[in-house]
């Protein structure tokens, strides 16, 4: 069954979506269900705070280090087993972490698990916007909506094992058994088949100099778009670390804000980008990738410019909503427009975007740390609107269609 653009969607597609948004919702969970264990972890093994900085650090630095494999294994897999072989291994890793007797293997198993989930992560986004080109139409916003929900439900899930008591092992065993099965029950319900359409075998006019210099002008414009959207990217989880690691800091230090109130920043980041995500697909839909990117970008950049210029808490909490508005569809838009460029085999333009925004997005933290001892906090938050500002730049690099009908590469 190969609709170009069909207006509705035919069993084997809705399944196919419902299989991928329980990947990414079982993917956000996962780790989730880790996170409100660290505390507890951190006193068991006597860590100090620089010691439990840089173990922490393993699981970003694995996903860093496996990124490029991603692409492998979906063509070797397929992006539907790949994903699921992520989530497996991943609650294995997860599983190991909580279990650890000491420092080297806590961050061993972090190692492990963020490698396994950078797999997972590129593969399930691979598969979805295979099942998003069967649709016709932008649905790959939602899917990371989904994903949202499921770190919410990891984290409430976490807390409700520490209030009965459960110990670690028997939390993350319960987690990883459970999110295993739902991973195993999904892959049944993804679509089969290649994970693209063989590319047309050339024709023999005898302009083979011309041809010949048209590849090379492609590859170029591949290459250039390719960094260009790895900037999108890293400017959406700029942002996002952003919200993370400093909005609280920020309010309750340089601003003055209650403990209680200073928690806000953060939250009303996630939540805007949540309902950006939610309302993306429409958006994206109606006016197209580039002017959806460009409109995010001039919010991100005029919110959060203007909370740093006039400081304020309320207006503040207000700049981090309109900035995780503004970015809530960049990272899937990057993902998108990589995994169509032509000349990529399948899974490598994904692959290359997503590694490159990790690493980004490890560097992001020290970055605004320096900048941040050398001036003050108000000035290392400039990251957000000039993240902003480079999303508007570099948007022209996204096609203005939901670009869901691929061509053969």
């Amino acid at each position: 069954m190969t609709v170009d653009a069909p207006s509705r969607p035919a069993l084997a597609e809705r399944q196919a979506r419902v299989a991928v948004a329980v990947l990414f919702f079982t993917n956000g969970a996962l780790f989730a269900n880790l996170l409100p264990r660290y505390p507890q972890i951190k006193a068991d093994l006597g860590m100090s705070n620089a010691v439990y900085g840089l173990t922490v650090a393993a699981f970003p630095a694995g996903a860093v280090a496996a990124g490029l494999a991603a692409g492998v294994a979906i063509r070797r897999l397929g992006s539907a087993r790949a994903a699921v072989l992520g989530t497996l291994l991943t609650g294995a890793g997860i599983l190991a972490a909580g279990l650890a007797d000491s420092v080297v293997l806590f961050a061993g198993a972090l190692f492990v698990a963020g490698a396994m989930d950078a797999v997972t992560d590129v593969a399930q986004n691979a598969h979805g916007l295979r099942v998003q080109r069967r649709y016709g139409r932008s649905i790959i916003n939602s899917f990371h909506a989904v994903w949202s929900i499921g770190a919410v439900a990891g984290g409430s899930m976490a807390a409700a094992a520490i209030a009965l008591g459960l110990s670690r092992g028997q939390h993350l065993t319960i987690s990883a058994v459970v999110f295993a099965v739902a991973a195993c029950v999904a892959l049944r319900y993804c679509l089969s088949g290649p994970e693209s359409e063989p590319a047309p075998a050339p024709q023999a006019d005898g302009r083979v100099d011309h041809a010949a210099g048209r590849a090379v002008t492609a590859r170029r414009r591949t290459v250039y778009v390719l960094a260009a959207l790895v900037l999108i990217a890293t400017a959406g989880t700029l942002v996002e670390d952003a919200g993370s690691s400093w909005a609280t800091l920020y309010l309750s230090g340089s601003l003055h804000a209650s403990v209680t109130l200073a928690a806000f920043g953060y939250i009303a980041l996630v939540g805007a980008q949540f309902i950006g995500r939610i309302l993306g697909d429409r958006l994206v839909d109606r006016f197209g990738q580039r002017t959806v990117a460009r409109a995010g970008g001039l919010i991100t950049a005029a919110g959060m410019g203007l909370a740093l210029a006039v400081p304020s808490v309320p207006g503040t909490i207000l700049g981090f909503a309109a900035a995780g508005f503004g970015v809530a569809t960049l990272v899937p838009a990057a993902m998108h427009e990589a995994d169509e460029l032509p000349g990529l085999r399948p899974g490598s333009g994904l692959a290359i975007v997503s590694w490159l925004m990790r690493l980004g997005f490890l560097a992001s933290p020290p970055i605004v740390g320096l900048v941040t001892d050398a001036t003050s906090l108000r000035v290392g938050l400039l990251v957000v609107p000039l993240a902003g500002l480079l999303a508007l730049v570099l948007a022209g690099v996204l096609r203005n269609g939901n670009g869901s009908s691929r061509s053969a590469t």
